[in-house]
Order: C-alpha cells, then structure tokens, then sequence
C-alpha cells in the first residue's frame, strides 16, 4: 500500500494580481499539502454562476499523505493565509485565491463538509481543461468516465483562453547522478517512512528490509542471549540476499534504487546483541560478505533521541518491540555513530530528526530533502 496518494487541486484567482496569487499558492500548497508533481497551463475564464471579473485557473497534481479531510484544513487555512475571507451567505464570489479538492485518487468521500469527486467537476470546463493538461489516468469513481470524455460530455460553453505556462516548485533535489541510497537509522527512527516517501515522490526503486518475517525476532526479545546469534545470523543472510538480488536487477521504469537499511546494521547490531566470541566468528562471515556488497552513492542516518524513539516505538505498537530498553537503543545509537566516524570512503550525512514530523508536517519533509541534497552537490 502506497504511503501517499495523488491529488488534483483546482485554483482560480479573480483579485488582484491574479498569476501572482496562483503561483504563491502553489507554493505554499507545495510546502504544506505534498510535493507538486505537475502544473498546467494558465488560462483566463469568465466568472461561473456569477457577475465579476475573470479568473484565471490552473490544476494541480500534488503527492500528499494527509487524509482528505486534513488536506481540506490546511486549504482553508492557505486561503486565510492569503487573505481570502470565507462569507456565511450563500452563492458565489469574487476571491483572492480559491482553491477546490477535485479528486484524491479513487476514493469518494460524502460528508457534510466534504464531497470528493468535486461534485460539479464534470459541468465545469475551467476546472477539466487544466486537469486534462496534467496528462494523468484518472478516472471518475462515480460516472465511470475519464477526463477526456468527461470534457466531451460537458455542457459549459463559457470562453477559454490560454494566458501562460506554469512551472513546477523547484525543491533543489537531483538524483540523477545516483545509483544507489540507504536511509538507516535506530529503532523507530522513521528510515522506512522516508525511504517510502523518497521512492514515491522521486520514482525510485524501493527496498525494504524484510524483519517482519524473521522468527527469532519476538524470541529475541524475550531472551536475547539465547537468541541474539540465530537472530543476526539470520538477519545477515537475508539482508545479503535481498540486496544481492535488488540491486543487481535493472528496473528500466525506476530511476534510481533506495533502501531503508544498509548491510553494515547487520555488524553494528551484531557488536551490541553478541558474546565476544560469538561475535569474532559473526565478522568473518560478514567481511566475507560485505567485499562483494555495493556501496550507496550516498548514506543517510536519522539519528532521533532515545526519548523520541520510545514514543515511536509505543506509537505504532508492535508488541514484540514494547520492552525495549532505552539502555538498548542508546548502545545501537552509538554504534551507528562510532561506525559512521570510522566510514573515510562513505558518503555519509546524519541528520537530527528529534523534533522532525516529516509525515505530519511537509514542511520537515521539504527541509529534510534539501540536507541531503546540500550533501549531494558537494
């Protein structure tokens, strides 16, 4: 299941310095609601149901994890921003900035405050023109019709005349010159989170690592030092089969591969989990291993404090993970970090992400991509 969903957002402006008003929404709706993966053309309408001025209207193509009842807040709240006053009359108006949800994926939602397809979508020329600029497969959950026939099928023989093209926001991030990511981290650090998002929003080939269906994990524990050896040599042999097989396979519709661990966790977990002499035959094995492993372009570790990490860890409620101690995830922490000093050939960032919400707020997301792309341009 996908993290994020597509949205198409509509926005006409008919006050003011209209092409302004869009395109300064648009970049607040990149910076709160999700990434903007595309724009369409700007066209000029007359006012729909009402006398005024004309509007200028694009469409938006937005990647976003927020429910649709929260991407709908946060519109309202970038049209206060904006200085658009909601009128508790009925009927039309003329505004600043207006900004509809035309579609979030396939669902529907009825609701009192909310009616997602945009009800009136298929009468409206000004709001299927743009959409159909988008150039995306969509179809209407209810009339069963795509964009083009939706137009085709349209009443509204109002004027449309193109005034301009758009631009995306650019959010200074280029993986074109990389093969290969790994985004790591302690437990509940939120390295699967990101390496999702990362994948989706920038057409990466995901890879995740498969802890869920190892046995020894809730045996372990429950008694670590019965089951640490099983457990890391387990782990060890997963991790090199997965990522022998995942990177070595060409995807030709994916840019680039990322992964939300790197096969060097298996020797820090190894030190902290492992009696002495458990853990000298444990490194042979990997050293053997991790010579023909290949190495990120680029290695990212979300460090998060052990605090913040019990929070996380209680948040999403895997029981088997509800007794760590935080005497645990401080030594995994500091392995990673010890680990990380010693890497002269890595190219290594680690990120403070303690007071970083990056699912909530797209903002920490945004602010996240930029750190890393100021380590790729170095």
């Amino acid at each position: 299941m996908d993290l994020q969903q597509k949205v198409i957002l509509s926005l006409g402006s008919n006050i003011g310095n209209r092409r302004e008003n869009i395109e300064n929404c648009i970049q607040l709706i990149h910076q709160k609601i999700g990434l903007v993966l595309r724009v369409s053309k700007l066209y000029e309408t007359p006012a729909w149901g009402f006398e005024s001025d004309a509007f200028y209207n694009c469409a938006l193509l937005v990647h976003s994890s927020f429910s649709p009842e929260k991407i709908l807040r946060k519109i309202t709240s970038i049209e206060k921003q904006m200085g658009r006053t909601h009128k508790t009359s009925t009927g039309y108006e003329a505004r600043i900035i207006d900004i509809d949800i035309v579609a979030v994926g396939d669902k529907i939602v009825q609701s009192e405050n909310l009616k997602i397809p945009h009800p009136q979508m298929q009468n409206r020329k000004f709001v299927l023109l743009p959409v159909k600029d988008l150039n995306f497969k969509w179809e209407h959950p209810i009339l069963h019709q795509n964009i083009s026939e939706l137009i085709t099928n349209c009443e509204d023989t109002g004027s449309f005349e193109l005034v301009s093209e758009l631009t995306i926001p650019s959010i200074d991030f280029n993986f074109n010159k990389i093969n290969y990511i790994a985004i790591e981290g302690n437990i509940g650090a939120g390295k699967t989170t990101l390496a999702t998002k990362i994948s989706e929003d920038f057409n990466a080939k995901l890879v995740l690592e498969r802890f869920a269906d190892n046995p020894f994990l809730p045996k372990f524990y429950k008694d670590q030092n019965r089951y640490a050896f099983p457990l890391e040599m387990s782990f060890l042999a997963d991790r090199y089969q997965q990522l022998t097989d995942d990177l070595s396979q060409f995807d030709l519709f994916k840019d680039f591969v990322v992964a939300d661990y790197h096969i060097f966790k298996s020797l820090i977990f190894a030190k902290v989990t492992l009696q002495e002499d458990e853990y000298r035959l444990y490194k042979t094995l990997f050293d053997i291993m991790y010579k023909e492993m290949p190495k990120p372009d680029l290695y990212v570790y979300l460090y998060q404090n052990t605090d913040r990490l019990l929070k996380n860890i209680k948040k999403r409620g895997r029981s088997y993970e509800q007794e760590i101690p935080s005497e645990y995830l401080e030594k995994i922490n500091k392995g990673y970090l010890d680990y990380i000093k010693t890497q002269t050939n890595l190219n290594v960032i680690v990120i403070d992400v303690s007071d970083f919400d990056f699912v909530k707020q797209q903002e920490d997301y945004l602010c996240l991509l930029n750190e890393i792309q100021k380590k790729l341009n170095e």
